[in-house]
């Protein structure tokens, strides 16, 4: 007799541990295996993580599995352990990180496999061309012809419905059902791609990642400026990773760079190329999902989820744009998909490659001597441009002055200059705001209020397209006022600008087709692709959008990029945002000017002479490092302490502060009982950022930390005393969140 021990699909701490299930008879079940089991009054899904032939219950009480999904595990053995370190290292419930390997609908059997009839001839074609000859049935005759050139599936051939069945009882034609693949439109195309000459920069860089590809893993950051090509870097490294019989993982930041990265890899790679993001159709999720474990696809190129790919025997994993925040979950598990990837590396002895033009602080700092050789990343430089394009020409707008002189416009006279000059001549210009919607608060000019979200802490954003309010933290939407809510004066007055004021703006001025790319136009199937090609094609002559078109994106007919609000970022309550407005704004930089014809950047601010500003604009990023990390230091920021959080929320305010405020004193008494005190900065109970967020108010325990083995000890404390809040009480652990909202 054997025995499975599952861990059921619910995400609870009380049921968080296996549950013993006998395997019947007739039934083949192995670890990683999806099944059906019995849970109380119902019958639920369940991972199969050990197969045992002793089980540890009474007999009478075990149940029997139910049934198995599929033939195969569908969680290979590497991903059951990468589970398990989940759990540990996110403080999350086993379940949680086992649902991140497959997609989610596969849970609750949500998708199947699509399965088509086809219609193909039995007979040779001789046999058919005489049937066709005798036979006076003009539509069987031509469906038979249309067989000649090959089989179809049937539903393609609607008008041929009723002559299937004569056809199939005559002997001429046999109907077969079949499983098909539903393949994303990006890599639907039939396209090829021929290898440019490398750099010798370039060059070099591929001979070491491939070295470590074969021959027993490596951890390195390409740090090369915008345009050094280092994409191609990624797509040669990774051929010789395959020839050598091993796979890839490439991980892109955002779901708008998905449709070019895919375009490019798909063009060198043809079938063995995958895509995997939250864009795709159910169906062509799990389908793609089922190519990459069956082994037919060898390179899965996709957003964060990407990084759980049940790939074997990986070779490369790449993180392109390795500092943006997207990487970091913000939905339990709170997982890092850079630190997934760096674990999956070391588990294949593959190459790690992190790759951008402005590495995060953290990623650089790892670069440097006196890192641990466990924490350490081999620097690899790009420094120029391919073809040897210079950096664009940069000029900063003060916008201060520009009131003096009586313009009160969006557009500084500069810019609006220098995009009538881009168009005149025959180019592409991008313009960048960080701030969707028309505007972003409304507010009575009688009492000074704005109109708030009912939900929320924060002030709703006025969309002109659809005439309505909208929050964007829980999607509440309001009709716009006529009268103030507050003090019923008609004084009503938008404030502000976001990416839909400034597309209608540049419609008005410049009289040319406009792409709007951001959460508001890229919601529906398909449309990144739809409005990037666009773009790329020419029919329209101006991308406006917020940081979607900031990094990775490459337009050759771009040689104009004017940055609207730059130093918009740079007010955020967060101890990242300097280095963030750098960020953006060198790689929007880099968007101009990437082919032949030279680029220009305009960048209108309030703040010149800002240091993330002037060293955006020199794109002098050893500069900008140095000064930032002595900042961090100075101030014990990240990377030189941990930054966690334990968030409360509830619907009774003071309930939340009692459940806070507890949990600080059970934090700090557990401290003091383990002489801890040492590794600790600051514990703080409060009120969160936005106190009212989805109905619910919300207060944290803060706690800054000194990085180290004490700090590990105090993080798993707070994991317990989260797990501990009450039922009327929702409590999250964060660990270095991506924002502190």
């Amino acid at each position: 007799m054997s025995y499975a021990r599952v861990i059921v699909d619910v995400s609870a701490e009380a049921v968080d541990r296996f549950f013993t299930y006998r395997i019947p008879d007739d039934m083949t079940v192995g670890e990683g295996f999806q099944v059906r089991v019995p849970f109380g009054n119902r019958v639920i899904d369940g991972f199969v993580l050990e197969i045992t032939d002793k089980s540890d219950v009474p007999e009478e009480k075990v149940k029997d599995i139910k049934a198995v999904s599929g033939s195969m595990p569908v969680i290979l053995p590497e991903l059951i352990e990468l589970s398990r370190w989940i759990r540990e290292k996110y403080y999350c419930n086993l379940v949680d990180a086992l649902r991140l390997m497959i997609p989610s609908e596969m849970r609750g059997n949500r998708v199947r496999e699509k399965i088509v009839r086809v219609a193909r001839l039995r007979v040779d074609e001789a046999a058919a061309r005489d049937f066709m000859a005798s036979s006076k049935a003009k539509r069987q005759v031509e469906c038979v012809e249309a067989l000649l050139g090959g089989e179809f599936e049937t539903r393609s051939m609607p008008r041929f419905a009723s002559v299937y069945a004569p056809l199939e009882k005559k002997g001429i034609i046999v109907l077969e059902t079949r499983s098909s693949m539903r393949t994303p439109s990006l890599l639907g195309r039939e396209e090829t791609a021929v290898d440019p000459t490398l750099l010798p920069a370039q060059q070099r860089a591929v001979d070491e990642i491939s070295a470590a590809a074969v021959n027993g893993g490596g951890r390195f950051l390409l740090h090369g400026v915008t345009g050094s090509g280092k994409t191609e870097v990624y797509i040669r490294a990774i051929r010789n990773a395959l020839d050598a019989g091993r796979t890839a993982i490439v991980l892109v930041p955002e779901i708008a760079l998905t449709p070019q990265m895919v375009t490019w890899f798909h063009a060198r790679f043809g079938k063995s190329a995958a895509v995997i993001h939250s864009r795709l159709g159910k169906g062509e999720r799990y389908d793609e999902w089922r190519r990459i474990r069956s082994g037919e696809a060898r390179v899965v190129i996709g957003a964060r989820s990407a990084v759980f790919a049940p790939l074997e025997n990986i070779g490369v994993i790449v993180v392109d744009e390795e500092h943006e925040n997207s990487y970091k979950s913000d939905k339990r598990p709170c997982y890092d998909a850079i630190e997934v990837a760096w674990r999956r590396a070391l588990t294949h002895r593959a190459a790690l490659v992190l790759g951008s033009a402005t590495p995060s602080i953290s990623t650089y700092m790892r670069t440097r001597p006196t890192v641990r050789p466990e924490n350490k990343l081999k620097l690899i430089t790009l420094p120029e441009r391919v073809n040897g394009r210079p950096l664009p020409e940069v000029s900063i707008v003060d916008m201060r002055a520009e009131i003096e002189m009586g313009n009160s416009s969006i557009f500084s006279y500069e810019l609006k200059s220098g995009v009538e000059e881009c168009l005149r001549n025959g180019h592409q210009a991008i313009l960048f705001l960080n701030r969707r919607g028309y505007s972003p608060f409304v507010s009575c000019r009688k009492c000074g209020k704005a109109v708030k979200c009912p939900n929320c802490d924060v002030t709703m954003t006025f969309h002109m397209d659809e005439n309505l309010l909208k929050c964007h933290y829980c999607g509440e939407t309001e009709a716009p006022p006529k009268l103030c809510p507050s003090c019923g004066s008609a004084h009503i007055r938008y404030f502000g600008t976001g990416t839909e004021k400034l597309e209608s703006e540049v419609k008005r001025l410049f009289d040319v087709p406009v792409t709007r790319v951001d959460q508001d136009t890229t919601s529906t199937k398909d449309a990144h692709e739809r409005l990037i090609n666009e773009f790329a094609s020419g029919r329209t002559r101006i991308m406006v959008g917020t940081q979607m078109i900031a990094k990775g994106l490459d337009f050759p007919n771009v040689t104009l990029v004017g940055a609207i609000m730059a130093d918009m970022s740079l007010n955020m309550p967060d101890y990242r945002a300097t280095e963030r407005t750098f960020q953006l704004l060198t790689q929007v930089a880099g968007r101009a000017g990437r082919a032949d014809d030279p680029g220009r950047v305009v960048i209108q601010t309030y703040e010149p002479d800002h240091y993330a500003i002037q060293l955006a604009a020199r794109q002098d990023y050893s500069a900008f490092y140095t000064r930032e990390a002595a900042f961090r230091r100075a101030c014990l920021y990240p990377p030189f302490t941990v930054i966690s959080r334990i968030l409360y929320s509830a619907d009774d305010q003071k309930r939340a502060e009692d459940v806070a405020a507890i949990a600080q004193e059970e934090l700090r008494s557990f401290i003091d009982e383990r002489g801890l005190k040492d590794a600790v900065v600051l514990i703080h109970a409060n009120t969160a950022p936005v106190k009212l967020l989805k109905g619910l108010y919300r207060q944290q325990l803060f706690v800054k930390l000194y990085s180290g083995d004490d700090s590990s000890v105090i993080l798993g404390e707070m994991r317990r005393i989260a797990l501990g809040a009450p039922d009327d009480v929702r409590a999250e652990l964060e660990i270095n969140p991506v924002n502190m909202i």
